[in-house]
């Protein structure tokens, strides 16, 4: 996936949301066009902005469902691969970033525009999120190729 801090940041710095950056990472992998994968993941960004699960795993989950999600009615085998699957992303994110959640993670909801200054002035979406891209994709890249 070739995803690093500072791609990440860069694509910060030009309205790309973390949802955005890990779904779009990971595109080619699933077999989807970067451009409609980002667009498709444009409002899971900052815990869809209410501070919420955070969008780097919202990203990895839609990519994962991509990849290995049920779409036919009665298929429990392939749904029960997935959410294994699911479970098995969030538990290594977990453990790699303390939490699934947005304002837990930055320690500030950014959905409160008091605690978003604070985020802003403490550089918290530059520091701390391109981390999180760079670990989503990390652990996308070993589940998208088993």
């Amino acid at each position: 996936m070739n995803m690093t801090e500072d791609k990440a940041r860069e694509g910060f710095q030009t309205g790309i949301d973390c949802s955005q950056a890990v779904l779009g990472a990971c595109a080619p992998a699933i077999g989807m066009d970067e451009d409609a994968a980002k667009k498709l993941a444009a409002g899971f960004g900052g815990g869809m902005w209410h501070g919420q699960t955070c969008g780097c795993v919202t990203g990895a989950l839609m990519a994962l469902g991509a990849k290995y999600g049920n779409c036919k009615p009665g298929d429990q085998d392939t749904k029960q691969a997935f959410l294994a699957k699911k479970a098995e992303f969030e538990e290594r994110f977990a453990a790699a970033n303390e939490s699934l959640v947005c304002k837990e993670i930055l320690g500030y909801d950014l959905s409160d525009p008091a605690q978003m200054k604070i985020i802003m002035e403490k550089g918290l979406l530059m520091s701390v999120c391109p981390k999180l891209v760079v670990s989503a994709c990390e652990i996308l890249e070993d589940m998208l190729h088993d």
